[in-house]
């Protein structure tokens, strides 16, 4: 990589230290369709914010984005929620619900909730503790994503925002005749 071979005195460029698909795809546009750059670019710049975000709650708050996820799932729901249900809304498997859940129990930021009725059923919700940690939390992560979106104007963060939103109903269509054939 160029980073191995700069000198102290030279300059790196942190937008190009690294090659990805969308670099590459960018050195010969001639042979691509418009379609494959634009999901490379997206893709692309997905992985960079969320690597950001991934380096500063580890940074920060010794946490990782899943442990985040999580805790956000929570704080939205006062009485907290089955393992199963959150699992279904972070697209993960229970496994890996669980074993979240217990680290995250283990440092009292949730509690676990069993019922007498179905001792397979388990209920987790956060704790004081872990409302009062995922607030710090949440608020430092939304100064970051400012921080990250600031090369944009906010017309342009409302264009971007309204032409995603066009490309996701698009997917959705897509996803939704493919399942009619």
């Amino acid at each position: 990589m160029r980073k191995q071979f700069a000198t102290q005195s030279e300059e790196i460029d942190p937008l190009h230290d690294h090659v990805d698909a969308e670099s590459k795809v960018s050195e010969r546009p001639q042979d691509h369709v418009l379609e494959l750059r634009l999901w490379l670019r997206l893709l692309a710049s997905a992985n960079l914010i969320e690597g950001e975000i991934r380096q500063r709650l580890r940074e920060k708050f010794g946490t990782t984005l899943p442990r985040f996820d999580l805790m956000a799932q929570l704080e939205r729901v006062e009485d907290g929620l089955l393992l199963g249900e959150l699992s279904r809304r972070m697209m993960v498997s229970n496994g890996n619900v669980t074993g979240l859940a217990e680290r995250l129990a283990q440092s009292g930021l949730i509690e676990r909730n069993t019922r007498e009725a179905d001792r397979r059923a388990v209920r987790v919700r956060l704790t004081a503790k872990g409302r009062q940690v995922f607030s710090e939390m949440a608020a430092a992560h939304a100064d970051w994503i400012a921080e990250l979106f600031a090369g944009l104007a906010e017309d342009e963060q409302k264009a971007l925002w309204s032409r995603l939103g066009k490309l996701k109903a698009s997917v959705l269509a897509a996803a939704k005749r493919r399942g009619r054939e």
